[in-house]
């Protein structure tokens, strides 16, 4: 295979860590309970430093205050990022389970299918499924304008 190929694949190892999510989903009985393990997830997050919880950092579209901080290293892009809302930075924390430090070409290649899997956007209320939609689509366009980036250098 040719390596342009290669980068437009699906990353396996984003599949994979999608699937471990669904496969952790599936072990609660009920949403209650993967409402606890999502804000969970959320309290182990570190917070961001005041001086990256700026204007330009803030993800628009959501309701809840959502700051996205993004910074390529090496070939890799990598997301820090928090919410004044636990529920909501429970939700970025999956999302940067799936997409930090990963290859802007993986990210874009592989959606983020899991979210309809674990049926995540019927269990949140509209203001809560924009903003994850907002989140998904800041991730995409963060990954697009990288790899935009590296291939015109």
């Amino acid at each position: 295979m040719n390596s342009q190929a290669d980068k437009l694949s699906p990353s396996q190892d984003i599949l994979d860590t999608q699937a471990e999510i669904v496969e952790t989903f599936e072990l609660f009985d009920d949403w209650t309970d993967r409402y606890q393990y999502i804000i969970d997830l959320g309290r182990k997050l570190p917070d961001l430093a005041p001086e990256q919880k700026t204007e330009e950092n803030r993800l628009k579209g959501c309701q809840s205050q959502v700051w996205i901080v993004t910074e390529m290293r090496g070939d890799l892009l990598h997301f820090d990022a928090i919410s004044d809302s636990v529920i909501v930075t429970g939700l970025i924390a999956l999302m940067l389970e799936v997409y930090s430090d990963r290859r802007p070409a993986d990210i874009i290649s592989t959606p983020p299918k899991f979210i309809k899997q674990i049926q995540l956007e019927e269990h949140l209320s509209p203001t809560r499924g924009n903003g994850l939609s907002a989140m998904v689509n800041q991730i995409r366009q963060v990954a697009i304008e990288a790899l935009a980036a590296k291939l015109s250098n």
